[in-house]
């Protein structure tokens, strides 16, 4: 009998369209690859399935209206939405396998920023905005980087409103992760996601050892809950309008490793795994392989069925 079952993520689809890229980087990130290497963002994601992850999120996490904006390219919202989401269904397809696909609700203005999110009005028809553009051909919503209480909530309202299930993750203080990035308990983030109707809660792109420290407060939630961490040496040289390769990957975090620190978190209750920036096809293989090795079954779909 498996121990339990356990949702496979993916990893950290920009960060690896970075490393594959030939391009140099912009402040649009995995966006531009899909106006300069299209290919390259189905290869990602088909990879990422023959790893083992079940759930896939759409490559749309830098192309906010906001980001947009900044860059220049406000027309370019509907195609780029279309172009990710074509490229996460085709890759799901191909593979041959169940795979659920999640849309994608970002930091609107910039990640680990919560001094920069936009008013309240703003984030909604914004997000909606968003959820509109990516509702029909998805099976879940993804709030992910929620650096703030106010963050979670707005995003996750308007994902709610779509009537999909939504994740909503957390992103914590790397010194201290009992803490959002704007200071305020894991907590408060969590209440305010499950008080917006989030269906799970996890912590995302953050260090693995401020995600373990998170864990108690996901795990009072009462709703399944995960996490997948990032493997920067540390995200304080990234501004708002500079470009990834400012941020360094650390040397201790190869796939043997992180999968030791994933399991941990599923040892404790968590139900929801995967990988963010720096965590590549490699991690995940590894992280399947370890999950499979200890007794879990790897499913699409967490216990609850959202």
């Amino acid at each position: 009998m498996p121990k339990s079952e356990i949702v496979l993520l993916d990893g950290g689809v920009g960060q690896e369209l970075h490393r594959r890229s030939t391009r140099p980087s912009t402040p649009l990130w995995s966006a531009q690859a899909m106006m300069d290497e299209p290919h390259l963002v189905e290869a990602v994601h088909r990879d990422f399935i023959a790893a083992g992850a079940r759930v896939i999120t759409v490559n749309s996490y830098s192309a906010t209206p906001q980001q947009l904006a900044r860059a220049g390219r406000p027309e370019m919202f509907d195609a780029l939405h279309s172009a990710a989401l074509d490229a996460a269904t085709s890759a799901r397809e191909r593979s041959g396998r169940y795979v659920r696909v999640a849309g994608c609700l970002p930091p609107l203005v910039a990640t680990y920023r919560p001094d920069l999110t936009p008013p309240e009005d703003t984030c909604l028809s914004d997000y909606r905005r968003i959820v509109a553009a990516e509702a029909d051909r998805v099976d879940l919503f993804l709030c992910e980087s929620m650096s703030s209480s106010a963050e979670a909530r707005f995003a996750t309202v308007a994902a709610f409103e779509s009537g999909l299930p939504v994740w909503t993750a957390l992103t914590v203080d790397d010194a201290d992760g009992s803490r959002l990035r704007s200071g305020e308990p894991v907590s408060e983030g969590v209440h305010a996601a499950l008080a917006a109707g989030a269906a799970a809660v996890l912590i995302n792109c953050s260090s693995p050892e401020s995600t373990a420290q998170a864990m108690p407060a996901l795990a009072d939630s009462g709703l399944p809950f995960g996490a997948y961490a990032n493997a920067f040496v540390s995200v304080e040289g990234l501004e708002p309008e500079g470009t990834v390769d400012v941020l360094d990957a650390r040397d201790d975090l190869g796939p043997a490793a992180y999968a030791d620190r994933a399991l941990s978190w599923a040892a404790s209750g968590a139900t929801i795994v995967g990988g963010c920036c720096e965590i590549g096809p490699a991690h995940i293989a590894e992280l399947a392989r370890q999950l499979k090795a200890e007794g879990y079954e790897i499913v699409a779909e967490p216990a609850s069925g959202s």
